[in-house]
């Protein structure tokens, strides 16, 4: 049994840069540029959904300078994505499909015109997909999911209609959640869509996360007995 749709929390890299006594700009840099490397691994594997978590709400509370650095690095990305989305040929382009889920409102304008064009470029584009939280935090969906719903005028709902409000509008729950690190805790990610999702924690550091951590992970995943409640 492999699964379809994995999230992953990439959790590690501050205090991976503090053991290596490099700055907190060039540990995100590795980070975000390893985030390449597994989701390469991910397409080998078969691997047809990947959520990533990038930047949570609550990392706004974060120092001012440590944050603009991260979304100084954010957008030479996706720069670099945008110009290569430009450049591959008709076959590559047909291959992975952006999506950027969050409170994008918050994140800078440079940055969101960046994430719209990246997401008009690659909408036509399977069967793989790569769902990015920005700006995201679990209770912060809900709340508005729930006032979506109020605006629409709705008296009442049932689970299908309240998860048609949620940023994760029409992409599967996760069947496998992977956090690195060691914390044993999703600090909020898609708690609505992860109620029965298996859940994978791994003790090393995001940087340190290998092809052989991710194939033990879905290795252990084929173990499990899935019942969704029943």
């Amino acid at each position: 049994m492999k699964p379809n749709h994995i999230a992953i929390i990439p959790d590690g890299n501050r205090r991976w840069s503090k053991l290596k006594g490099i700055s907190k700009k060039e540990g995100y840099l590795i980070g975000i540029r390893h985030i390449g490397n597994v989701l390469k691994w991910c397409k080998e594997l078969g691997i047809k959904m990947v959520t990533m978590w990038g930047f949570s709400t609550d990392n706004f509370k974060r120092d001012r300078e440590e944050i603009e650095a991260l979304f100084e690095l954010f957008r030479e990305h996706l720069l670099e994505g945008l110009k290569k989305e430009r450049e591959v040929d008709e076959k590559d382009k047909k291959s992975v499909k952006v999506r950027f889920l969050g409170r994008l409102h918050l994140l800078p304008k440079d940055m969101q015109e960046l994430m719209r064009q990246i997401e008009e470029k690659t909408k036509d584009n399977g069967p793989y997909q790569l769902n990015l939280l920005l700006a995201y935090g679990g209770r912060e969906e809900i709340v508005d999911a729930v006032n979506k719903i109020l605006k629409s005028g709705l008296k009442e709902v049932d689970e299908k209609t309240f998860s048609n409000y949620l940023y994760t509008a029409g992409i599967p729950d996760p069947d496998l959640v992977i956090r690195t690190s060691g914390e044993q805790r999703l600090s909020g990610l898609l708690p609505w869509q992860t109620t029965y999702s298996e859940f994978y924690f791994c003790k090393k550091l995001w940087p340190d996360f290998s092809y052989e951590d991710l194939k033990e992970a879905l290795e252990e995943y084929s173990k499990r007995k899935r019942r969704f409640g029943r």
